[in-house]
């Protein structure tokens, strides 16, 4: 490990975590390094571009050039670009938007958002990270990881959103225990109150899960039954589509939508 980028990666984080503007000392003080340290970081993470230096209260905050990093990310990320007309064809299916999603650490990360065919305004959640035991994406992700990854994520803080978050390891681990017999995944208003979520894993050529595709909408909607039943067979059905695409070997993508 190189200390010197290990710092200057921990400046983003925190500057994306806990800013949006944080001065040198207090960089410093969540960093435990010298002030000295720290403004030489941020110094040269503002020549490239990755930060700036608000003239007003002369602290720091994310720059313009983490943009293009982001954008060249998703521009290479295959999961994403392969199921841009799975997205679509799922979203005009079931009449609700459309989230895909990887993990990254504790967190998903939206990676594409396939708006609702017809509806109201909506915003785009392309970057958007959510906790991954209070969604339905990250549930499906995390019940087929290696068992020592999802033993680590269960051991770790579970996040608490909402009073309906899950935040008992043994009841989160129920829960993946039947995402991994049924194939999908559901969240009912873990991460906002009134929102649901209907999710199924997708896996690549080395059979291995890389991420997951979902439709996200009112609870109402999304939960009720018969309307629950038709929908998660929908999004199962285009998860192992995806994961096909993607070269899964045969029967892996099966396992997970009998």
């Amino acid at each position: 490990m190189v200390q010197a980028v290990q710092r200057a990666a921990r400046i983003l984080r925190e500057l994306a975590t806990t800013g949006p503007r944080l001065g040198v000392t207090e960089l410093a003080d969540r960093l435990g390094v010298s002030k000295p340290t720290v403004h030489g970081l941020l110094r040269t993470l503002e020549a490239e571009g990755m930060v700036v230096q608000d003239k007003d209260s002369s602290k720091y905050q994310l720059g313009p050039a983490l943009v293009r990093l982001g954008n060249a990310y998703l521009d290479t990320q295959e999961l994403r670009t392969r199921s841009l007309t799975w997205a679509d064809q799922l979203a005009i299916r079931t009449g609700e938007a459309v989230w895909v999603a990887v993990l990254t650490d504790d967190h998903v990360l939206v990676v594409h958002h396939a708006f609702r065919p017809e509806g109201a305004v909506q915003i785009l959640e392309v970057g958007a990270t959510i906790p991954w035991s209070t969604c339905a994406l990250g549930k499906a992700i995390v019940a087929w990881v290696p068992p020592a990854v999802r033993e680590h994520l269960l051991a770790g803080e579970l996040a608490v959103l909402t009073g309906a978050s899950v935040g008992d390891q043994q009841q989160l681990a129920d829960q993946l225990d039947e995402v991994h017999r049924t194939g999908y995944a559901l969240e009912d208003q873990e991460s906002a109150i009134g929102d649901a979520g209907i999710a199924s894993p997708v896996f690549d050529r080395s059979g291995e899960v890389v991420g997951a595709i979902g439709i996200v909408g009112p609870v109402e909607r999304l939960l009720a039954e018969p309307a629950r039943e038709e929908l998660a067979v929908a999004v199962r059905e285009t998860a192992r589509n995806l994961s096909r695409d993607l070269g899964a070997p045969r029967g892996t993508a099966r396992r997970a939508s009998a």
